[in-house]
């Protein structure tokens, strides 16, 4: 894993396997956690079955919510991520393809 500043950023962090790119300089551990848990999840899907899986899942819950912050939220691997990035000790005892848990309708 690689952090890279980018102040340009829109999102305060992104990751993009290898690479998190964050805004702000010094990100705090929460940030980082949750991107992370990003990293991961793309290493066990596949870095382009991934972003496909996201981008569909994004326009599905769009369609749902009709707001980009709801269906940006309701991603399932925004669900985990968030639901977890302030277990610093979530990846040393997270089960393999644990994004499954939070696919919801």
């Amino acid at each position: 894993m690689f952090v890279v500043h980018l102040p340009s950023l829109r999102p305060d962090g992104m990751a993009l396997f290898p690479f998190i790119l964050v805004k702000r300089p010094n990100p705090g551990p929460t940030l980082l956690n949750h991107e992370r848990i990003h990293l991961r999840q793309q290493a066990e899907l596949g870095i382009l079955p991934f972003y496909i899986w996201y981008g569909l899942e994004y326009l599905i819950r769009w369609f749902h919510y009709r707001d980009h912050y709801s269906a940006y939220r309701n991603i399932s691997f925004e669900r985990e991520a968030f639901s977890n990035d302030q277990d610093l000790a979530y990846l040393k005892n997270r089960p393999l393809w644990r994004f499954w848990r939070y696919i919801k309708e």
